[in-house]
């Protein structure tokens, strides 16, 4: 590098820079934090606009696609856009009222079975010779109903007071309506902000450095985009068959169960076993033989999803071989925990196709 007045200039405010930073650490990351979370609504927006414009996209190129009238091109964006919105909204509604009004009816069925239930425990065990009499004794003389009304109220305790839950669900309401109207300014003007961001980096950033970043951004961007649409194809697939299954096979809370895992299969890998968990779990209170032909018929479906819909609708489409997926999931969810497990999937399919093509080009060159 050639040595001038105006690359030491910048190397002292850089090293000077650098020295402040690593003297007051700790203020450098409560400002970091603090400037992170005044922007939490801008990025919970870009999540919002990125996953709605997969589906506002897909409207847009079947929303009269031929027609060159002015009232069609300009219609097209927001009409596509609502219509993106309404539907992602109907399906959480949808869901919503599915899932949570059986789930809670048959959490208080279990609670109000459960001492009934302990009693029986105690006595098969007892018939059995399993229990001495003074355990016996001592368990059969609990008052189950209220210690379960304790433990209840200890975790509702637990969860906080009152004034902080209120403050914690409204500042998430206002987060998320604030990143709501944040998407739709970037839905709406999303051409626009491309095209600038590319001017600006094409700007700063020297053409070699510019055209690598995009094609990585490309590559993450598609990897995304094809998990997204196929993950959300084979949850929709999976839920319609899991329903229709438990409908021929006359078990309980079909809609709800198909919902449910429709919506848990969105975690690849393990959210159809967590979904078939919380099922077996309610089919139990009506019927053990019903539960135990629920997880049997899991199962079977289990084998059909994962040989035949999977490898088909996302497996193909994002091109990443089963066990790395399995360890994208493993590793994502020990990081991240449920997010984790949503974001390693396509991020391990983005960097597989990044080695292979990088691997690929050394070999050719």
């Amino acid at each position: 590098m050639h040595v001038t007045w105006k690359n030491c200039i910048k190397i002292c405010v850089s090293v000077f820079v650098l020295y402040l930073c690593m003297e007051y650490f700790e203020e450098v990351l409560r400002a970091l934090g603090m400037l992170l979370s005044a922007a939490s609504p801008l990025f919970v927006g870009g999540v919002i606009a990125y996953v709605v414009n997969i589906l506002m996209s897909f409207f847009e190129r079947h929303y009269f696609p031929q027609s060159k009238k002015k009232a069609v091109l300009k219609s097209r964006r927001i009409v596509c856009m609502v219509g993106a919105f309404f539907s992602v909204a109907a399906i959480i509604t949808l869901v919503i009222n599915l899932v949570v009004p059986q789930f809670v009816s048959c959490i208080q069925l279990l609670l109000n079975k459960m001492p009934a239930a302990i009693d029986f425990v105690v006595r098969l065990a007892d018939g059995w010779g399993f229990m001495s009499e003074n355990i016996k004794e001592s368990l059969l003389n609990i008052d189950w109903q209220s210690r379960l009304s304790e433990v209840l109220a200890m975790l509702t305790e637990s969860m906080g007071s009152v004034a902080k839950i209120v403050a914690s669900v409204f500042s998430g309401i206002v987060t998320g309506v604030l990143g709501i109207i944040f998407s739709i300014y970037l839905l709406l003007s999303k051409d626009t902000l491309k095209r600038q961001a590319g001017m600006l980096f094409e700007g700063l950033v020297p053409k070699g450095v510019s055209e690598k970043v995009k094609y990585v951004y490309d590559t993450f961007d598609g990897s995304f985009k094809k998990y997204i649409s196929g993950q959300c194809i084979e949850a929709v697939i999976l839920g319609i068959l899991c329903t229709l299954g438990m409908l021929l096979l006359r078990l309980p809370y079909a809609a709800m169960i198909g919902a449910f895992i429709a919506f848990t299969a969105l975690i690849p890998v393990a959210g159809a076993y967590i979904g078939a968990i919380v099922g077996a779990f309610m089919i139990l209170t009506v019927s053990p033989v019903k539960a135990l032909i629920f997880l049997l018929f899991i199962v079977v479906l289990q084998q059909i999803e994962g040989n035949l819909i999977y490898p088909k609708v996302v497996g193909s489409s994002i091109g990443l071989p089963a066990i790395w997926v399995l360890a994208a999931v493993t590793v994502g969810g020990g990081i991240m925990g449920v997010v984790g497990m949503l974001l390693g999937v396509p991020v391990a399919a983005a960097l597989y196709k990044l080695i292979g093509n990088g691997v690929k080009n050394r070999i050719t060159e």
